[in-house]
């Protein structure tokens, strides 16, 4: 899943480390969310945006969920 959160990172000057250590998870994660490894559970999702004082859909590309029904 793509995401901003290395943008975000970057805007607001904080390491990967930084932002881990703020919700909880370690350094790998981020990482592995940065580069599409990994997809974020909703709770870390949640707290991910939260951090930027954004909404999930403002961090997170969730076009590939879309579904027509």
């Amino acid at each position: 899943m793509k995401t901003r959160i290395a943008q975000l990172r970057k805007q607001a000057r904080i390491s990967q480390t930084e932002l881990a250590d703020a919700v909880g998870v370690t350094r790998q994660t981020i990482t592995s969310i940065e580069v599409e490894k990994y997809t974020a559970s909703l709770p870390l999702a949640y707290k991910i945006a939260q951090y930027f004082n954004l909404t999930i859909e403002e961090v997170f590309d969730l076009s590939e969920y879309d579904t027509e029904r």
